[in-house]
């Protein structure tokens, strides 16, 4: 069996990809069927669990009280206040919290409060003042927590550092994006409302001082950048409604740019076969494969190698596994592309019951899992044909991606986290 740790956003490279080899998949809450343990976790967070060795990391926020006065930060549309119909929380008392848990036994090892207070703003009332997933690099764990602060811990609990970055207004939806290392480098992508404060920044993940910072042009967005190396020369690729735009990680210069994905920015790129895969949901359906490698300015350029305009979600992350690429739309339907030429191979692939689904799709070999809302993980078998080989259920309903490490698979659920696998991992 091979040990792999789970580290960030979608694992390793942020690409949604296992190597594990010994992973059950087929598990029952009620029989108690493949589940090691279940801890219960307090608050809520739509964090994803991340693994190294035998430590699991996650974070939550805990409501309390209504706190009268208090009200979130004020947000423009057009020269005029905007309040989004779904924005709530920043007249209540929060206290966010990081965790930190033993993989073998689901035993809290420690919990160390990071920030308590009124949020600076709102967020989704779906969503959760702790959403964007910790990073590790074996040393410290960062967890960041949008407009409340950036917090290093050491593996015992003891804060090494915070700090504190202006914004980003969020137009009272909360913070998505997620932090990812580069050497010793902490990137944040901090795009807010209109776009005129955007920036992406980079930090020395030893002591939280600001290394570069790039101005951005960017709307609001919530997709959480991926660092790839091509031809030699490493890519960090930011999603976004007017621009697509890759930076040097080591420097923050701007490397190519395109024109975005002209919608909400929520879905986080996926890379391979020399390509970045950008998609959004929500006005509109598209996915843009693009060439990496370049310089300038690649719009209307053969390194737009195809766009695609069906089947994508407002929230959940494609996956590439091998040379096929996989969309799902909110309902949990499966669209397969290749990845290279964008070539439909298969849509309409629907799971074998009605469903919704928010998590992005995780792969270990040949076996895709989609995790259902109502806390149901339909296994799907990858390649060119829809195939769906069973489903298993937690009990209780889902919103987050899976970790998978050390032979298991972690499961955020509403109220506990699932330990997935041997008993002894």
């Amino acid at each position: 069996m091979s040990a792999e740790n789970w580290p960030q956003f979608r694992g390793p490279n942020g690409r949604g990809i296992s190597t594990e080899t010994a992973v059950p998949f087929e598990w029952s809450s009620d029989a108690n069927k493949n589940i090691a343990w279940k801890a219960p976790i307090p608050g809520r967070g739509l964090s994803e669990p991340i693994v190294w060795g035998d430590r699991i990391f996650l974070t939550t926020a805990v409501e309390g009280a209504a706190v009268p006065g208090a009200a979130a930060v004020k947000h423009m549309d057009e020269g005029k206040e905007f309040l989004h119909p779904d924005s709530v929380g920043a007249d209540k008392q929060h206290t966010l919290k990081v965790l930190a848990l033993d993989a073998r036994s689901g035993k809290v090892l420690w919990e160390q409060t990071a920030w308590e207070g009124t949020p600076w703003d709102n967020r989704h009332r779906r969503g959760s003042f702790a959403a964007p997933t910790p990073v590790t690099d074996g040393t410290l764990v960062f967890t960041w927590f949008g407009p409340s602060g950036l917090y290093a811990y050491d593996f015992s609990g003891t804060l090494v550092w915070k700090k504190t970055l202006e914004g980003p207004a969020t137009l009272g939806l909360g913070t998505g994006t997620s932090p990812v290392l580069h050497g010793n480098l902490l990137i944040l992508l901090c795009d807010e409302d209109s776009g005129e404060k955007s920036f992406i920044v980079a930090l020395d993940k030893r002591d939280g001082r600001e290394v570069w910072r790039a101005a951005r042009k960017v709307q609001v967005s919530w997709a959480t950048p991926v660092i790839v190396n091509a031809n030699g020369r490493d890519e960090l690729v930011t999603s976004g409604s007017e621009l697509i735009v890759a930076y040097d990680p080591a420097t923050g210069k701007e490397l190519w740019r395109t024109t975005g994905v002209q919608s909400n920015a929520i879905p986080s790129p996926v890379v391979g076969h020399g390509m970045v895969f950008v998609s959004t949901g929500f006005p509109a359906k598209k996915v843009i494969a693009v060439r990496l490698g370049a310089s300038g300015d690649l719009t209307g350029t053969p390194n737009i190698v195809w766009t695609y305009h069906k089947g994508t979600a407002y929230v959940s992350s494609p996956i590439l596994v091998g040379d096929y690429l996989y969309i799902m739309n909110d309902q949990g339907v499966i669209t397969c592309l290749e990845a290279k030429t964008g070539k439909v191979l298969y849509e309409g692939g629907r799971p074998p019951e009605p469903a919704r689904f928010m998590a992005s799709m995780v792969a270990v070999g040949d076996r895709i899992l989609q995790t259902s809302e109502e806390g149901d993980i339909f296994v799907m078998r990858a390649g060119p044909k829809h195939e769906v080989l069973g489903k298993n259920s937690i009990g209780e309903p889902v919103q987050v991606s899976p970790a998978i490490a050390n032979g298991r698979i972690y499961l955020r659920g509403d109220k506990h986290l699932f330990a997935i696998g041997a008993t002894a991992p």
